[in-house]
């Protein structure tokens, strides 16, 4: 197979992941799919972003004052 047919086959699997074909015209479903692409990349981003940062701070002990002052009496109540 050649490469030029193997990359042609593997957006053709990725543009049928994405969904649904978005029309019969060839280009405008490529450009859909260019689209779709972008938004799973952003989607995908993003979740990593977030996860990473929930593990980075997962036992996050010291900072728990976070730079409030707080009564000597009562320590639950921020000032």
């Amino acid at each position: 197979m050649s490469k030029k047919k193997k990359s042609k086959s593997l957006w053709r699997l990725w543009c049928k992941a994405l969904g649904q074909k978005a029309s019969d015209c060839d280009r405008e479903s490529d450009i859909v799919a260019i689209i779709r692409t972008f938004v799973f990349l952003t989607y995908l981003i993003t979740n990593i972003a977030i996860v990473s940062n929930a593990v980075r701070h997962w036992n996050d002990n010291e900072s728990f004052n976070q730079g409030f002052t707080t009564h000597p009496k009562y320590p639950d109540i921020r000032m």
